[in-house]
C-alpha cells in the first residue's frame, strides 16, 4: 500500500514537472526568450567560449565594466548584442542602437531619415567642414537634412583604396566599428557606399584631439593628475578591445578625440589586428598580486554572458557546513576579469615611428603587448610633452627604439610611481612587459593608478571641458523638405546639384 502511494507520488510529480517545462518551452517559442539568450547574437568573443567552461561569476561582476552599462535596458542591450554580432550586409545604411547611447537624439535623426527615405546616401547630408585626414580618407563635420543633428563623417575613396591596396584597412575598420558598444569608443550611426566612396557616419567630438589640447598647456604637458585621467579611460577602452580580441596598434595624441563634456574616444581603426581571444577569470590571492606570472591552477574560464540575461534563481540560504566550505572564496583572494589576445601574431610594420614598439621594427612578429608599449609612449608623452626615443629623423628614432635605454629627463618632475608604471610598460622583450599575460588588470593595480574609481570613471570630472560648438554659423539656407533628401541633393564631387551656399567642397587627401 505505501509502495503505491509512493509510485503515485512519483508519478504526479513527473506529470507536473513536464506541463512545467512544456509550459516554458511554449512560452520562449512566443518570444519570451530574455532569460536565455541565443548565442549567435553574441560577438564572437562570447560565441567562441565552450559550455563546459561555463561558471556562475560572469562578465558583469567586473565593477568597472557593471558601472559604464547600469543605466541601460535590458531591451537596449540585447539591440546591441544583436548589431554586434550580425555580420550581414543588410545593415549597410544603418545600424542599431549601441547600448550606452540608448537616450541618444542622433539616434532618432537617424531613424527619421531612414523611416522618411531609405537608404541613406550622400545626398542625405550637408558637408559644412573639413575636420582632418589620414591615411585612408578625410573626415568632415555634416549635418543629417532636416533634422539638426550633427556627425563627423569619413569619406573613402574606392579608386584611391584599390590603387594603393588599401581597400581591406577601410573593411576592417568598418567591421570593428560595429562591434564596438562602450562609452570611450566611437558610435557607428550610418555605414553606406556610392559608386565612388565608402562612408562611415560616427559622432562628432567638438574637443578636438589631446595632441592639439596638449599643445594648449602651459610648457605643454599635463600635470599628473590630468594625465591619470586620460590615461585611465585610454586604458579602458583598451581593455575592451582586447576583449573583443582588437590589437589596436594605432594609439597616440592625435588619435584620441575629446568630446563635448570632456571625455575621451579612440578613434582610426584601419591599421588595427582582429584576432581571437579566451576571455578568462584569474583569482589572485590579493588586492596587489604580486609580479609573478600566474600559473594555470589560478585561472577560470569565465562565462561571457552578461548577467542580464541569466535568469536569478532563488536559492535557500540555509546551507550546512560542507557546502559553505566548498563555496566560500579562500580568504584575501580577489576574482579578476582577464582578457587578453596573448595568442595574436602579425608580421604587419604599422604604426607611428615614434610609438613602434620594439618587436614591430625587429620584423619579429608581434601582438597584444604593442598596445601596453604604446600606452606608455603615450603617457611619457602626456607628462613629458615628447616621445621618449624621438630622433633627428625616423631612422634615428627607429634605432632609439630598438637600442636606446629609456631615460627620464630632469623636468618636468615626475613621480616615481609614474615612472615605474612607464618603465614597466617600455621593456623592450615583450614577454617581460607588464600587462603581456594579465592585460589591464595588471595596470589598473599599479600605485599610479590608486585612487582611481574604476567604477565611476565615467562620472569622475575631465580637467578639461571643450567650449560648446556654435551650429549656427552652418544654418542652412536651402528649403527643407524631403525632394531636397531624395538622392537629388548635393553629393560629393558635384556642387552644380546643391543650391546650399554653405555646401564644402569635397577635398580628398
Amino acid at each position: 500500500m505505501i509502495l503505491l502511494f509512493l509510485i503515485t507520488i512519483k508519478l504526479i510529480t513527473l506529470v507536473y514537472s513536464c506541463t512545467l517545462q512544456k509550459i516554458f518551452f511554449s512560452r520562449r517559442r512566443k518570444g519570451m526568450t530574455s532569460l536565455i539568450p541565443n548565442p549567435s547574437h553574441y560577438p564572437s568573443t562570447y560565441r567562441d567560449l565552450k559550455p563546459s567552461t561555463v561558471v556562475e561569476t560572469g562578465m558583469a561582476t567586473s565593477p568597472s565594466v557593471t558601472a559604464l552599462y547600469s543605466n541601460v535596458t535590458d531591451s537596449e542591450l540585447r539591440c546591441s548584442f544583436e548589431s554586434a554580432g550580425s555580420d550581414s550586409e543588410d545593415s549597410d545604411t544603418c545600424v542599431q542602437v549601441r547600448r550606452h547611447t540608448g537616450g541618444d537624439s542622433r539616434w532618432d535623426a537617424i531613424q527619421v531619415a531612414n523611416s522618411r527615405d531609405a537608404p541613406l546616401s550622400l545626398g542625405h547630408f550637408r558637408l559644412l567642414k573639413r575636420l582632418g585626414y589620414g591615411d585612408i580618407g578625410s573626415v568632415y563635420l555634416v549635418e543629417l537634412r532636416g533634422t539638426g543633428a550633427f556627425f563627423a563623417m569619413k569619406v573613402m575613396d574606392k579608386a584611391s583604396l584599390v590603387s594603393r591596396n588599401k581597400m581591406v584597412r577601410a573593411q576592417t575598420e568598418r567591421e570593428i566599428l560595429s562591434l564596438l558598444d562602450h562609452p570611450f569608443l566611437p558610435t557607428l550611426y550610418s555605414h553606406f557606399e556610392t559608386e565612388k566612396f565608402y562612408c562611415l557616419v560616427m559622432e562628432f567630438c567638438s574637443g578636438g584631439n589631446l595632441h592639439s589640447l596638449r599643445q594648449k598647456q602651459p610648457n605643454k604637458y599635463f600635470n599628473e593628475q590630468a594625465a591619470r585621467f586620460y590615461a585611465s579611460e585610454v586604458l579602458l577602452a583598451i581593455e575592451y578591445l582586447h576583449m573583443l580580441g582588437v590589437v589596436y596598434r594605432d594609439l597616440k595624441p592625435e588619435n584620441v578625440l575629446v568630446r563635448e563634456e570632456g571625455h575621451i574616444m579612440l578613434s582610426d581603426f584601419d591599421l588595427s589586428l582582429r584576432c581571437s581571444v579566451s576571455p578568462t577569470l584569474v583569482r589572485s590571492q590579493s588586492s596587489r598580486p604580486s609580479k609573478a606570472i600566474l600559473d594555470s591552477t589560478s585561472i577560470i574560464h569565465g562565462c561571457m554572458q552578461p548577467s542580464a540575461f541569466l535568469p536569478r534563481l532563488k536559492l535557500s540560504k540555509k546551507k550546512s557546513r560542507k557546502q559553505k566550505a566548498e563555496t566560500s572564496p579562500v580568504k584575501g583572494t580577489d576574482l579578476e576579469f582577464m582578457a587578453e589576445p596573448t595568442n595574436a601574431r602579425s608580421m604587419s610594420f604599422v604604426g607611428t615611428h615614434e610609438y613602434l614598439a620594439p618587436e614591430i621594427i625587429r620584423g619579429e612578429g608581434h601582438g597584444s603587448a604593442v598596445d601596453w608599449w604604446t600606452f606608455g609612449i603615450f603617457l611619457y608623452e602626456l607628462l613629458h610633452g615628447t616621445t621618449p626615443f624621438k630622433g633627428s629623423g625616423n631612422r634615428a628614432t627607429l634605432f632609439n627604439v630598438v637600442g636606446q635605454p629609456l631615460r627620464f629627463p630632469e623636468s618636468p618632475t615626475v613621480s616615481s610611481v609614474a615612472k615605474d608604471l612607464i618603465r614597466g610598460l617600455l621593456v623592450k622583450d615583450p614577454q617581460k612587459r607588464i600587462a603581456y599575460k594579465r592585460g589591464a588588470t595588471e595596470i589598473k593595480q599599479h600605485p599610479f593608478f590608486e585612487g582611481v574609481n574604476w567604477a565611476l570613471v565615467r562620472s569622475a570630472m575631465p580637467p578639461h571641458i571643450p567650449l560648446p560648438v556654435d551650429f549656427s554659423q552652418f544654418a542652412s539656407r536651402e528649403k527643407k523638405g524631403p525632394e531636397s533628401t531624395a538622392g537629388g541633393g548635393s553629393v560629393l564631387g558635384d556642387k552644380s546639384t546643391s543650391s546650399d551656399s554653405s555646401y564644402l567642397d569635397f577635398e580628398y587627401f
